[in-house]
């Protein structure tokens, strides 16, 4: 094996290397969807669940949280009644939009791979 690829299999661990920190960033089942919708405009909380129809409220409050704390999603709470919470992308999620559209690239690319496959 080559040595640059041993000595980089050493530093495989989150804050390290940074494969494998993004990696754990973004493993949440929802978080790249949930970046996604987020990258098109800022939404409350119920919005977003509208869109996941799937997820449960409890899911997606623990995913919001979960993001808000790594940095890529910011909570903006309104003093306001009833009170009004919305999400948006921080600086460092909106860096995170160029690789939606990369994989979104990559997606459509495999589905039309897929679907050559069956012919």
């Amino acid at each position: 094996m080559n040595e640059d690829i041993k000595e980089k299999m050493k530093d495989l661990s989150f804050g390290i290397c940074p494969l494998m920190t993004a990696q754990k960033v973004l493993s949440e089942k929802w978080a790249l969807i949930i970046l996604w919708l987020l990258s098109e405009k800022t939404m409350r909380f119920n919005e977003l669940q509208r869109w996941l129809s799937d997820i449960t409220q409890a899911t997606l409050a623990k995913q919001l949280r979960t993001m808000e704390d790594n940095g890529l999603v910011i909570r903006t709470v309104y003093s306001q009644i009833p009170p009004k919470v919305e999400y948006s992308l921080s600086e460092l999620g909106k860096e995170f939009v160029l690789v939606l559209e990369k994989l979104e690239g990559f997606g459509y690319k495999y589905i039309e791979h897929l679907e050559n496959k069956k012919d």
